[in-house]
């Protein structure tokens, strides 16, 4: 069952776009897209607040997951959070694979 996370980065002016620059130019973004289970893991800005950065983290299921937790990329990516004194707020979703929202589609525009 697919597993996404959103996770908003905030500290001072600048820091959090700071961090997932060098997360992105680094190529730490590249290697944990190549993950096995990977489905997303791409960074946004909110138009209204601009110091906060929104990693959305999505995987295959909670095994994917644990081993990217387990992996060594994570203790760069909390040395990186240290480094740039950045404070998470975190959202975890769970798909959901009944079908019941199918309806819904009738408001998107393709």
């Amino acid at each position: 069952m697919p597993i996404t996370i959103h996770i908003f980065y905030s500290g001072a002016p600048g820091k959090a776009a700071a961090f997932a620059r060098e997360m992105t130019e680094s190529g730490r973004v590249a290697a944990i897209r190549a993950e096995a289970g990977n489905l997303r893991y791409q960074y946004f800005t909110p138009l209204e607040d601009p110091d906060t950065v929104l990693l959305i983290d999505a995987w295959a299921d909670q095994y994917a997951l644990d081993v990217h937790h387990a992996s060594p990329v994570m203790a760069e990516i909390a040395q990186l959070r240290d480094r740039y004194d950045l404070h998470m707020q975190v959202e975890r979703y769970v798909t959901d694979e009944s079908g019941e929202g199918d309806g819904d589609s009738v408001f998107l525009r393709k």
